[in-house]
């Protein structure tokens, strides 16, 4: 069971067929969808057949009953509370497959005082650090992952964005980080670079891009993972979600964070690969590779 704690909104996504013009009409193409990155993260787990329970708030409105009825459809667990008014995010997608995301988290921001038994049964229990930026999901990440390590599972947090960081602070963030102690900490080069290194980390996980992704253990040492190339590469919104949900399912089947770490990275790229040619955080129905 990956248990993944944070948002749920919905996604307005708009792919733009050239540089976005102010002022004027811009040629594009819209398309809604679930959004939310542990939300995408919990999906995308249920999607290799792993089991897997989203943990958060929606608005006690309409949207809200349909996205966590969309991630009961796709197989996930919901522990949700309902009050207030659920979130949107609108993705900006160039032709590029670049993003720019203007979030309104609503609901989302307002997670306050989960019972711990909302983790029981976890192998590993993942927070991105959206859920630090208030303090009501931040204490209710630290609960959680209290009870979820009395339980002997693993614990992970995806650093999920540079403007994160900036806006926070990276000392305020890494400190938050450092007093959560997870098991496993994943980023992108960028995230990376502009959090710095934090204090007692365990096992860090550096994406970049179509470079391969560094795995630092405990120890110290660090591995390089090469990417399979992919075609025609048109929206990226999702893919560091899909990589998140490929790692941990695949790193709690190996039940280590030690030999599995390299076959689990690969695990991450092939299902992130998987979402690059979608509108937002849409899994590929057929797998790179399959011919049927």
């Amino acid at each position: 069971m990956l248990v993944c704690i944070g948002d749920v909104v919905e996604d307005v996504v708009v792919w733009t067929e050239g540089p976005l013009q102010h002022g004027t009409d811009n040629p594009g193409r819209v398309v809604r969808t679930r959004g939310g990155s542990a939300a995408n993260v919990a999906v995308f787990a249920a999607a290799t057949g792993a089991a897997s329970r989203f943990v958060g708030r929606v608005g006690d409105d309409a949207l809200g009953v349909a996205l966590t009825a969309e991630l009961e459809a796709a197989g996930v667990e919901v522990a949700v509370q309902r009050a207030g008014r659920t979130g949107s995010i609108v993705v900006l997608v160039d032709p590029a497959g670049e993003r720019t995301m203007v979030p309104d988290r609503g609901a989302a921001a307002e997670l306050a005082d989960p019972p711990p038994s909302w983790v029981d049964g976890a192998a590993v229990v993942h927070a991105p650090a959206y859920a630090l930026a208030t303090p009501g999901p931040a204490a209710a990440v630290a609960t959680l992952f209290t009870a979820a390590r009395a339980a002997g599972a693993l614990t992970s947090v995806d650093v999920s964005s540079v403007d994160l960081v900036t806006r926070l602070g990276a000392d305020t963030l890494r400190a938050a980080i450092e007093r959560l102690d997870p098991d496993v900490l994943i980023a992108n080069g960028e995230e990376s670079l502009a959090l710095g290194p934090v204090p007692g980390a365990r096992t860090t996980v550096v994406k970049a891009g179509a470079a391969p992704t560094t795995v630092t253990t405990p120890d110290g040492a660090a591995t390089r993972v090469p990417v399979d190339p992919v075609a025609a590469v048109r929206d990226t919104t999702g893919a560091g979600d899909a990589f998140a949900a490929g790692f941990l399912t695949a790193l709690a089947a190996t039940s280590t964070t030690g030999a599995g770490l390299v076959p689990a990275v690969r695990a991450g790229h092939a299902l992130a690969a998987r979402v690059l040619q979608q509108p937002g955080a849409v899994l590929d129905p057929t797998p790179l590779g399959d011919t049927a």
